[in-house]
């Protein structure tokens, strides 16, 4: 379980939405059985549509993220809701790359050139789809800029991974700041002036949870948003409102993976019934495996008739 805390500036100018996302992005790892690249890029990928996700203003509203580039990785995506809850996958969970040059994961490098895709289920009648070419394919720079180009919404987003020498995760987290209606342009500047002199958010990370030890994680956020803004003027001081909560869940199921079937067509299914006489079939997402005999198989084709 992820901590989020919410909160707003005294000039009611923007609004920041910060995790801790270690242990979700943690659970990730596990279940895909990433390499570090791909752990920092799926890690980065989560983080992001979950925040993004308790952004959404109905509780019934959902968003898909997409990262598709032409470099090893092949595609990121996750899926994320007003509840927190996330989940997700690397096409190439093995991926491997040289360190760049400041000796840090090459992500972008791993997605290469590309699309991202945002994709938000609101109830209506057809989803509202945003694509943007990837700026940098480090993820955070990409989905700032969906948000200036597909939203106009001024935004800042830092993700951040940290492995471990053990290959698992030592502190990943997020922060999405965003101006609201009525901002004051000498906040803008106060922003920037932040962003641009703040150390990368799993460096913080680090530092606030090595001086909390003993803190619950909920304490541990609240102290990373008031290092993060400690030196912000006192008029765009920020003020903690909310405590919520990201998780990962996966919601596959038999039926659902039933109507995947359905989906392939009579002939198909008459031919996996014929040759093979069963069939199994695993979750992209959480990596289930679901196993479907001959008399089930044969169920399936009869609904389909």
């Amino acid at each position: 379980m992820s901590k989020v805390v919410t909160a707003i500036d005294k000039s009611g100018s923007f609004r920041v939405y910060l995790t801790i996302s270690t242990d979700l992005v943690e659970e990730a790892r596990k279940i895909h059985d990433t390499t570090p690249l791909a752990t920092a890029g799926l890690g980065r990928v989560l983080t992001g549509a979950g925040l993004m996700g308790l952004l959404l203003k109905n509780e019934n509203d959902k968003l898909t993220v997409l990262f598709k580039g032409d470099g090893p990785a092949q595609q990121i995506l996750a899926t994320a809701n007003a509840h927190g809850e996330v989940k997700g996958y690397i096409a190439n969970p093995g991926v491997d790359l040289p360190l760049k040059e400041n000796g840090k994961l090459d992500v972008g490098g791993s997605l290469g050139l590309g699309q991202l895709t945002v994709i938000k289920d609101l109830g209506l009648k057809d989803p509202y789809i945003g694509k943007i070419d990837l700026v940098s394919g480090e993820i955070a720079e990409d989905l700032t800029a969906y948000y200036y180009i597909s939203e106009q919404q001024n935004t800042a987003i830092s993700l951040g991974v940290m492995i471990d020498t053990d290959c698992t995760v030592k502190c990943a987290g997020g922060m999405i700041i965003q101006m609201l209606p009525f901002f004051k342009d000498e906040a803008v500047d106060a922003l920037e002036n932040l962003l641009n002199n703040m150390k990368p958010i799993t460096t913080l990370i680090e530092e606030v949870t090595e001086a909390g030890k003993g803190k619950t994680e909920e304490g541990l956020v609240h102290d990373l948003l008031n290092t993060i803004f400690k030196d912000m003027p006192e008029e765009y001081q920020v003020t903690a409102k909310d405590n919520r909560e990201m998780h990962w869940l996966c919601d596959c199921s038999m039926e659902r993976l039933e109507k995947v079937l359905m989906t392939i067509g009579v002939q198909d299914l008459k031919q996996i019934i014929e040759e093979d006489g069963q069939a199994e079939m695993v979750c992209q997402f959480c990596c289930k495996k679901y196993h479907f005999d001959k008399e089930h198989l044969e169920a399936i084709l009869q609904a389909c008739l």
